[in-house]
């Protein structure tokens, strides 16, 4: 696997990245500078808000777990799109890296080749910025703190600059569980300039939401209930239950629609043009399939579910009967 390795550049005894702790309320002269640029070049607004989803940071997390041993920190590429002012993150994966002083060697033909295998996918992504667990503190002697920008952050920054459309992202999440929580952050970049050279990187925390799709929801809510159990999450077998309860919220937002079309219809209330818009929008994306097609496309995709859910059990089943033989062999 072919590595690109990035040669730390010329600070004169400045630290490659700098962190600033909080956003500034004020403006510095490298952030004037750079929309300045920004706005020369088009009209493209700076980043002041970044959404993440649930799937994401679960990604992150399990690529902490699995990490090799001895490995300071993990990184990887960060997928989604961007929209004004805002950088919805929306999927990501690992990247190996390995960091030895002022140098960082980076899996360059690994992260080209996974970008354009999740590109087929979901064209729709773009490489948005990168992720990194945070780095323990040596100068805290408890181990509880933790480093969220390293000397090398920079460096392996200007190397997704060149990956991404528009200035990249980078996403820290602290995994040391300091107050039993995850805490996350995100972060922009500006270099910082004198005399028209650039001497250090700049990192501008900006603002965080966790945002979630009703699947993710339905997920996310499913793994806190089971988090006091042993065992996990129990058998699917109220599966059904959450899909009525889906179909009757839709149903409830069709019949709501319904009732404001004829409402309009009727003169009762003045016509609105954003959402006769938006119901037009919603309407025309829906395809026009025969009744009998659709049938046919259901029951294909059924057929696909049960055998994916027949592997499943026999792979379920093989692993149990595996760790049966290791745990009687291994007596």
């Amino acid at each position: 696997m072919a590595a690109a390795l990035i040669e730390p550049p010329t600070t004169y005894g400045c630290a490659p990245a700098l962190l600033l702790h909080s956003p500034a309320a004020t403006r510095s002269a490298a952030a004037v500078a750079a929309s300045a640029g920004d706005g020369a070049g088009g009209d493209a607004l700076p980043v002041s808000r970044v959404r993440v989803h649930p799937l994401v940071l679960l990604g992150v997390l399990d690529h902490h777990t699995r990490r090799q041993e001895g490995a300071g920190r993990v990184i990887g590429t960060l997928l989604g799109k961007r929209d004004g002012d805002a950088v919805e993150i929306t999927n990501s994966f690992a990247v190996p890296h390995a960091e030895r002083g002022d140098e960082v060697a980076i899996g360059k033909d690994f992260n080209r080749q996974m970008l354009a295998l999740h590109l087929r996918a979901n064209p729709r992504e773009r490489v948005v910025g990168w992720y990194a667990t945070a780095l323990p503190d040596e100068s805290d002697p408890s181990g509880g703190e933790c480093k969220c920008i390293a000397d090398t952050s920079s460096l392996i920054h200007e190397f997704y600059a060149g990956e991404c459309d528009d200035d990249p992202i980078h996403l820290v999440v602290d995994t040391a569980l300091a107050s039993d929580a995850v805490a996350v952050r995100a972060y922009k970049s500006i270099p910082v300039c004198v005399k028209g050279e650039a001497l250090a990187n700049m990192f501008h925390e900006i603002r965080l939401a966790v945002r979630s799709s009703e699947s993710e929801r339905i997920c996310v809510d499913r793994m806190i209930g089971a988090a006091g159990s042993a065992d996990g999450a129990a058998a699917s077998q109220d599966e059904g239950a959450a899909l009525k309860v889906s179909m009757e919220k839709l149903r409830g937002l069709l019949e709501t629609c319904s009732d404001y079309v004829d409402k309009v219809v009727d003169g009762s209330i003045p016509a609105d043009d954003k959402v006769g818009r938006d119901i037009s929008e919603c309407l025309s994306s829906i395809p026009r399939i025969r009744p009998e097609v659709f049938d046919k496309m259901f029951n294909d995709s059924l057929q696909d579910l049960l055998m994916v859910t027949y592997l499943s059990n026999i792979t379920e089943t093989q692993l149990t009967v595996a760790e049966k033989l290791n745990e009687t062999l291994g007596k």
